[in-house]
């Protein structure tokens, strides 16, 4: 049920009309919805099209595709939170939780988040839109968002969005002037990332606040990518591993009868312990390790994560993801197991190898996600281009110099007394592993003087918890009482 309004702003659809594919600069169109949210009928706006980029002389760079949704029929609509989601990659789009979490409308797949034809999208009566307004924007290169060429038809460089810090600071910018646009400054603030959305939003959070002053009540991470582990190797990222491991092998009834006749969540704190107090430790010795420590170290990982001692042995006991995806299930039935949400099984040409063919998981969800968002922008929300939307766009050499990002959150934080943190990950996640999003937590405030403002949340899942059914309830349900908890409720900021 809905009415469509378009309103254009300072352009024409040249792009739908035209032999030369062009994005818009500074577009909106909107339409009118409702839905059951917790068995309440919410009435809202959906706003699609594109706001600019400018660079610091005021010319366009490159403008942006969003869809903000803003609900109607609330009595509180000046002082509504928004919450402005952002996924990762980086270069992917924010198709994610805009289609499948948070939003309005979620996929049509099975509880388990497994593709059903016809493809499309159904109502979800668990987004947070009746607590909170939300924005889903799409960096440069992904989605429809494009980078805009000068008069003279040259582009700008690559290095005003594509790194770390150049993202963060665009991006900034670009919120802020949503934010005016919108009419939101009175309003509780939060940006939501997941993976490498997660170093995003803990480098907005200072951005934001010291040159956009803007002040945030809540910074929330799904999955997080911490690079200063991802991809680091050594004993640190190697050892924080070993929980996910156990995890994925209870699922896959993989481990010993002793630990698999217990529930999962019994499991994972003595693992935990394991890795931090005794695994850590004994790769950090290396060579120097003592033949009987290594065969100790190697029968209790072997315990823990269903793999035999032989094989850990064989790896020094630094057993790598990649190796695991395919090891696990190699003498049992063959197959491998999914990176980003190991319940996924995958059929390799061989079974011999050290890594799988292809990431079972993400064929999956690209199954179901392509075709959905492209038959929901066109035919709910009326959108239509002939310019390709990129669920992942390139971005180049990506610049991952000068990341401080964790100590810009913390910054964020000790300098903003409302600001709080919620930390959302599946345990069955291999690319961005639970263990270690609980790690990077703990890092952010060694001091502990703020871990109270602190959350983590677990699902029985992956990546993307919200794609099984159970998951996508109560992380919902998390989120909005995170919210409510994080409101300022008439009290100071002050310590």
């Amino acid at each position: 049920m809905k009415n469509r309004l378009i309103i254009l702003l300072c352009i024409s659809f040249t792009f739908c009309f035209s032999q030369n594919l062009k994005i818009p600069t500074d577009t909106t169109l909107i339409t009118n919805h409702s839905v059951t949210i917790k068995g309440k009928q919410i009435n809202y706006i959906a706003e699609t099209g594109f706001q600019p980029v400018w660079d610091n002389e005021g010319q366009v760079i490159a403008s942006l595709y969003y869809t903000y949704y803003k609900r109607t029929n609330d009595a509180k609509d000046k002082n509504r939170p928004i919450v402005y989601s952002f996924n990762g990659g980086p270069g992917s789009a924010s198709l994610w939780m805009h289609i499948a979490y948070t939003g309005p409308k979620v996929l049509n797949i099975d509880t388990e988040g497994y593709p059903v034809q016809p493809y499309g999208v159904k109502d979800n009566p668990n987004s947070i839109l009746d607590v909170a307004d939300i924005v889903f924007i799409n960096p440069v290169n992904t989605g429809y968002s494009r980078k805009v060429a000068d008069k003279e038809g040259k582009m700008p460089d690559d290095k005003l969005f594509f790194g770390v810090n150049a993202d963060i600071k665009y991006l900034a910018s670009w919120m802020n002037t949503f934010t005016t646009r919108h009419n939101k400054w009175q309003s509780p603030k939060y940006i939501i990332g997941e993976s490498y959305g997660g170093t995003r939003v803990m480098g907005l959070s200072l951005e934001l606040q010291n040159n956009q002053w803007m002040y945030l009540n809540g910074v929330i991470m799904v999955s997080p990518a911490d690079y200063k582990v991802l991809r680091v190797g050594g004993p640190l990222a190697s050892s924080l591993n070993l929980p996910y491991y156990t995890a994925a092998a209870w699922y896959h009834k993989m481990l010993n009868p002793t630990l698999q006749n217990k529930d999962l969540l019994e499991i994972l704190p003595e693992v935990e312990h394991f890795a931090i107090n005794d695994l850590m430790p004994a790769l950090a010795k290396g060579s120097s390790i003592s033949n009987d420590e290594k065969q100790t170290i190697a029968k209790q990982m072997s315990y823990y994560s269903g793999l035999s001692e032989k094989v850990i042995t064989q790896q020094n006991l630094d057993v790598p993801n990649r190796f695991f995806w395919k090891e696990l299930l190699r003498d049992k039935t063959g197959e491998t197991i999914g990176r980003l949400d190991s319940r996924y099984i995958g059929i390799d040409r061989v079974e011999t190898g050290t890594s799988p063919d292809y990431s079972a998981e993400l064929t999956s969800w690209l199954h179901s996600f392509t075709p959905a968002i492209n038959y929901y922008i066109q035919n709910e929300l009326g959108f239509k281009t002939d310019v390709k939307y990129n669920v992942f766009g390139n971005t180049g050499r990506w610049d991952n110099s000068n990341d401080n990002t964790r100590e810009n959150l913390r910054q964020a934080m000790a300098q903003n007394p409302y600001l709080k943190v919620l930390t959302q990950s599946g345990y069955y996640d291999g690319a961005t592993t639970y263990f270690s999003a609980k790690y990077s937590q703990w890092q952010v405030d060694p001091s502990g003087k703020m871990k109270d403002r602190f959350s983590f949340k677990g699902y029985r899942s992956g990546h993307m918890m919200y794609l099984r059914n159970d998951d996508l309830i109560k992380a919902n349900d998390d989120l909005r009482e995170f919210i409510e908890n994080s409101l300022a409720k008439g009290k100071s900021a002050k310590y």
